[in-house]
């Protein structure tokens, strides 16, 4: 077809073709994958240089020189001869460094470069991750201080509740937001490096490398675990790292994507009340049949890509579960996928949020009327307190109350009218002694208890700690692509 590319033949990933930052996408890629293998053989070489292994320095200088220069046809075609992916970037590594051929490699297992490389890139995920979430939770409290006196109905059971504040329903959701934040940095913080653990990890080929040497074994793994950047290893491995270290960080990344679906449903449900709505372009179209829509399609987005986030989490677990004794290979072709997808949608989800939480917008008009719909029924208690103390018998006043108030609700239902039950208390002689209150008993800031104080105490002791690692990344705009 003239005009269109190869890329076009093909199924394409959308969390990469559509979605994903760049430095996500990169994360997971090939050149990223494969350039780290070289750099794990090179690493591997240095150290075992520096304990005494016949390897020189023109040997790791030829390594270093070609860490970028992969020639990946010839990789395909030695791993569609070879069917091993790591001994054809071994052939094809060896082959721009010639000199180095014999020592790339010496006493590793494929799971030394494959392990250690998806640790790297599960740590290096989380570095590109925590910032964005960061800025989704700086967004947020900049929206609930400046709307932490706001009155909003609430709601429980998607019913009128008492009020509460804009600022302080932002509150709830920054909330699981930093519980989230803790999460990912512990999940990160507790990954450590697979190392140099050998075949079945028990690190016998470097036993015999090291002719019985125990120190220098040990001092190998710790070499290079720090080259790699980790603190530690773990102890013990079989071939692989257990995996469920997958899990903690799947799991971490799937409760990521239950906070977010429950925000933007929450979005979704205020912007059929016309309450609060997304950022929306001028040019943008809602839909294509009805002109006036304004769709909360960003937070849509969302809660579909938090549902795959949140349902991936069943592959780790499921992986871990069956993995026979030292290990078996069903783990790898499910990895390929689980992990660089979990990480690639919870990319995309934070980067769409903080585009959300960086315009939305709030109606408070809209707002005020519908909390002039319903304050005059959760009124009825102040009005009853404010009888008795003017002298009035509390039983009669509830009756009267309830009376005026099935009354009122009758309009509302059956009739599709407006709420009259203050008129029908401003109508009713006997509420005589109060009415000169009861613009004060309907003052909607008398509803909403301590939910300003809430809001300032909570951003000030929970929130803005959390985001000092992270001021310095705070200005990063979110240019979406709808």
């Amino acid at each position: 077809m003239e005009g269109s590319g190869e890329e076009f033949m093909k199924y394409r990933s959308p969390l990469v073709s559509r979605y994903a930052s760049k430095e996500m996408a990169y994360n997971f890629s090939d050149r990223k994958k494969f350039t780290t293998w070289r750099r794990l053989w090179l690493y591997l070489a240095k150290a075992e240089k520096e304990l005494d292994l016949p390897i020189t320095d023109a040997q790791v200088s030829e390594m270093e020189s070609h860490l970028e220069d992969i020639d990946f046809v010839m990789a395909a075609e030695e791993e569609r001869k070879l069917r091993h992916d790591v001994m054809a970037h071994v052939h094809t590594f060896s082959h721009c460094c010639p000199t180095a051929a014999p020592i790339i490699h010496l006493g590793a297992t494929s799971c030394y470069v494959g392990d250690n490389t998806d640790l790297i890139m599960l740590r290096d995920g989380f570095d590109i991750l925590l910032p964005k979430l960061a800025r989704v939770i700086d967004r947020l409290a900049n929206f609930a201080e400046k709307y932490a006196h706001l009155p909003t109905l609430g709601f429980t059971h998607y019913q009128p509740a008492q009020l509460t504040t804009v600022g302080k329903r932002a509150c709830l959701w920054l909330q699981d937001l930093v519980m989230d934040m803790r999460n990912l940095q512990r999940a990160r913080e507790d990954l450590r490096f697979r190392g140099v653990k050998g075949t079945t990890g028990t690190q016998a080929s470097f036993l015999q490398l090291f002719q019985g040497n125990h120190e220098k074994v040990e001092e190998l793994d710790r070499k290079v675990t720090e080259m790699a950047g980790f603190k530690k290893s773990y102890l013990v491995t079989g071939q692989t790292y257990s995996r469920k270290v997958d899990i903690d960080s799947l799991c971490v990344l799937a409760s990521l994507g239950a906070t977010v679906h429950k925000i933007c449903t929450d979005i979704r449900l205020l912007a059929n009340l016309k309450e609060i709505e997304e950022p929306f372009e001028k040019e943008q179209i809602g839909s294509s049949a009805m002109p006036y829509k304004r769709n909360p399609m960003r937070a849509e987005r969302c809660c579909s890509l938090a549902r795959h986030l949140m349902a991936l989490v069943s592959d780790p677990l499921q992986t871990a579960a069956v993995q026979w004794l030292e290990r078996t290979l069903d783990d790898s072709a499910n990895r390929r996928i689980s992990l660089p997808e979990s990480f690639l949608t919870a990319d995309i989800i934070l980067s769409t949020l903080q585009n959300i939480t960086e315009g939305l917008v709030v109606y408070p008009k809209v707002i005020e009327r519908h909390i002039r719909h319903e304050l005059p029924f959760m009124a009825t208690e102040n009005i009853i307190m404010a009888m008795v103390k003017a002298g009035g018998n509390r039983q009669d006043c509830h009756e009267k109350i309830r009376v005026l108030s099935q009354q009122a609700a009758a309009v509302v239902k059956q009739e599709g009218g407006d709420n009259d039950l203050l008129a029908r208390v401003r109508a009713d002689p006997y509420f005589t002694p109060i009415l000169g209150q009861l613009d004060d008993l309907l003052d909607p800031k008398t509803f909403i208890g301590r939910a300003p104080q809430q809001v300032t105490r909570f951003l000030s002791e929970e929130v803005r700690p959390v985001l000092e690692p992270y001021e310095s990344k705070m200005d990063v705009k979110i240019e979406l692509e709808l």
